[in-house]
């Protein structure tokens, strides 16, 4: 494993190194306004959601790489600290691009990136109308280390598209299409097609509670036995034993002659079937006859 050391590293090269590393990132398209009125619109992709009570974002605009000057978001937050903050999806991703032009302060980026203005209901800075969710924020705090400026924010007002609620008027995760950034020129796409469901187990038996012959499976793998390891319940013994005239359990016993090795990798596949089809309990079941 390459092993690298941020002190004796130039900060842009290591820089490389960690926007390939914590990815994707959810980008915020930040909308702020100075004294004289003139409104910025910037995207930031260090940025997330940090706190429930308050609800808290945070987003941290870095100096210019050119010449360490302030990023006019910034220069904006400190005369006026309210911004809204727009998320992005794949409909508005090339527009986004275009706004994270570096063009000279007081120079309007919704006309230059071609974004409709909408009035705040809390804030003064405008909405982006393109854009499926708005949060207005009242900044909390900026704090400033070496090149960056972190902007903890507070929600004081959120807007959410009706295209992307349920029937609950929640959020539809099928429904969105969020792009996240990566490094270089990279981006990434979460939609129908690449989300995927992890339930989240209230109190897992744990893989250590696993046979050894499955913890150390060369078919199963790490996700694998954490889906087995995330059943709340052990099965019962009757259960276990009753498995064993599960008719594809005897049919792995009959063709490997009882043969442990042979058995268990067999098994194991069978165990990874169940684990795709969804049949966690069952898949558990099988595992639980390794030899």
């Amino acid at each position: 494993m390459k092993s690298v050391d941020p002190a004796k590293t130039e900060s842009r090269a290591f820089y490389r190194y960690m926007v390939n590393s914590v990815a994707p990132r959810p980008i915020a398209l930040v909308s702020t306004i100075d004294n004289e009125s003139r409104v910025n619109l910037s995207p930031f992709s260090f940025f997330n959601y940090m706190g429930i009570d308050p609800p808290i974002l945070a987003f941290a605009p870095n100096r210019r790489s050119g010449d360490s000057s302030e990023k006019d978001t910034i220069l904006n937050l400190k005369e006026i600290p309210e911004a809204v903050v727009n998320l992005v999806d794949a409909d508005m991703v090339q527009q986004v691009s275009l706004a994270s032009s570096v063009y000279d302060r007081g120079v309007n980026e919704f006309q230059k990136a071609g974004f409709t203005a909408l009035p705040a209901s809390l804030v003064r800075p405008p909405r982006v109308a393109e854009s499926l969710i708005q949060l207005e924020c009242r900044t909390l705090e900026i704090i400033e280390k070496g090149t960056m400026s972190l902007v903890v924010a507070e929600v004081v007002m959120a807007h959410f598209s009706e295209k992307i609620l349920d029937s609950k008027g929640q959020i539809d995760p099928l429904k969105t299409s969020w792009v996240g950034r990566s490094g270089g020129n990279w981006y990434n796409l979460s939609d129908k097609n690449t989300l995927f469901e992890v339930p989240r187990p209230v109190l897992g038996i744990g893989i250590d509670a696993l046979p050894l012959s499955v913890q150390r499976s060369a078919i199963l793998t790490g996700n694998d036995l954490g889906m087995l390891g995330s059943l709340q319940l052990y099965p019962a013994a009757d259960a276990v034993k009753q498995y064993r005239f599960d008719p594809i359990v005897q049919e792995l016993r009959n063709q490997t002659n009882g043969v442990c090795e042979n058995f268990n990798e067999l098994l194991h596949i069978r165990v990874k079937e169940l684990l795709a089809a969804g049949n966690v309990e069952e898949a558990l079941l099988a595992a639980l006859q390794s030899h």
